[in-house]
């Protein structure tokens, strides 16, 4: 029975989490939930689940939480920082899901990683934005570190076991690959007129064809950003060079990442666009438990198509993979950067084709500096959220 902590448990991976382990009573107990203001969710998942503990990131809304819950309910109503450190360090705690969308997911992720947990991956900026720190820091705690990300399990099935057991300090030659081969669909836009692109509103932004996601990851998705995170995130945990890392567009999202081999093979992880796939996988690994997806019928599938990523519509994609080259600093950010300006355009402040250029204007200002610690990297955060609202000013 692994006792599990999952920070972001309201949002959509939060929820699939639940559900794996609604399938799966008897190998896996809801120690502790983190969410950041929504009480009534919060609320209906401690009535349900009934934690250990419930940590709300907003102190009013920690308040709100404990004066709701019944007074013979076993849950534990916590808030702040230090609280929130003690539980994802807690000696009961086994496992923790990563699933704080954001830098806000940063913290409390690495104090995991520090206190050599076994962390399920689903935030993508631990590794944006602290790359090597993270990595590590998890080899000397001994922490286990599993990829949720769809693309990034998948890569992660489809490595040899012993690569599997070295992630951010393989070595993928010795193994035998020459390409990890990281898909995307392309989002809403794929095939939408260039020139109106600029006019497209949130709603339309976050109508993705396969994936049912939260507002921010939609907009990346759209923007392809999201891929260009992953892009970012797949250096670090494959300990990838510029050359063995290449973008495959796939519509369809039925192949979720594939890894080519010096002999010509090919291994591809398949499946039905579901993230109880790869989070039921992690949870479980090495073993296989029950996710409760349906398994792929190839009768139904039908066609599966693939084209090299056009830069002219994902601006934003070829910027990521250029603070890639460049380094922390400018991985670091441009991850706040995009944040700002997805959340500007959600607010209807900027244009959707404003994101890349808020973007590309604040890498263009990244000066070298050494990210030394966890400190380091969040002053540099917030330093690039100030210059990325400065932009958007100019752009009203």
């Amino acid at each position: 029975m692994q006792n599990m902590v999952i920070l972001g448990a309201t949002g959509s991976i939060g929820a699939s989490t639940l559900n794996v382990i609604e399938s799966n009573p008897s190998e896996f107990n809801v120690y502790g939930l983190v969410a950041n203001a929504s009480v009534d969710k919060m609320l209906a998942l401690c009535l349900q689940h009934q934690p250990q503990y419930a940590h709300m990131v907003d102190e009013h809304a920690a308040v709100q939480l404990k004066a709701q819950l019944p007074v013979d309910c076993v849950t534990e109503v916590t808030t702040g920082a230090q609280a929130l450190n003690a539980l994802v360090t807690d000696s009961c705690t086994d496992t923790v899901m990563a699933a704080i969308v954001g830098a806000a997911g940063l913290v409390p992720t690495f104090d995991a990683v520090k206190a050599g947990k076994r962390v399920l991956l689903a935030n993508k900026e631990a590794l944006v934005m602290s790359g090597e720190l993270f990595m590590n820091t998890a080899k000397a705690s001994g922490a286990t570190v599993l990829p949720v990300d769809s693309e990034h399990n998948a890569i992660f099935q489809c490595l040899p076991t012993q690569v599997q057991g070295q992630l951010g300090y393989c070595n993928l030659g010795q193994h035998g690959i020459s390409h990890i081969l990281l898909t995307g669909s392309g989002g809403p836009f794929l095939h939408s007129d260039l020139s109106a692109l600029s006019a497209m509103t949130p709603a339309q932004a976050c109508n993705h064809p396969n994936w049912s996601m939260g507002p921010k990851i939609s907009i990346d998705s759209a923007t392809m950003m999201n891929k260009g995170l992953e892009f970012i995130e797949a250096r670090w945990l494959f300990n990838t060079q510029k050359e063995q890392l290449k973008v495959v567009i796939h519509p369809q999202s039925v192949i979720h990442s594939m890894v080519q081999y010096r002999d010509g093979s090919v291994i591809a992880q398949m499946g039905n666009p579901d993230m109880r796939t790869p989070i039921a996988h992690c949870m479980s690994y090495p073993q296989r438990i029950h996710a409760g997806v349906e398994p792929l019928d190839f009768f139904k599938v039908g066609q599966l198509s693939f084209c090299e990523p056009d830069f002219s519509r994902f601006p934003c994609l070829q910027l990521a993979m250029q603070a890639c080259e460049q380094g922390q600093e400018a991985t670091t950010v441009l991850n706040a950067a995009n944040e700002i300006a997805v959340d500007a355009f959600l607010k209807g402040q900027v244009r959707f084709t404003d994101i890349a250029d808020v973007n590309r204007r604040c890498l263009d200002s990244v000066q070298q500096t050494r990210l030394a610690s966890i400190e380091d990297i969040l002053q540099l955060d917030e330093q690039a959220r100030v210059t990325a609202k400065s932009v958007i000013k100019t752009l009203n």
